[in-house]
C-alpha cells in the first residue's frame, strides 16, 4: 500500500464513526425515511473502499 492509499484509508476510518453515529440517530428519530438507507449505503461503500485499498 502506497502513501496515498494509506492516507485515504486513514481519512475513511475517521469518517466511519461519524456516519455510524448519524445512522444511529436516524434510526432513533426517523424524520426522513430515506436517510437511514442512504447512510447504510454510504457506510458500506466506505468499508468496501477500505477493503480494496488494503488489498491492493
Amino acid at each position: 500500500m502506497d502513501k496515498k492509499a494509506k492516507k485515504r484509508v486513514e481519512v475513511l476510518k475517521k469518517k466511519l464513526p461519524k456516519l455510524q453515529q448519524q445512522l444511529a440517530g436516524a434510526r432513533e428519530q426517523p424524520d426522513d425515511p430515506q436517510e437511514a438507507p442512504r447512510l447504510e449505503a454510504e457506510i458500506q461503500k466506505i468499508k468496501e473502499e477500505i477493503h480494496e485499498l488494503k488489498n491492493s
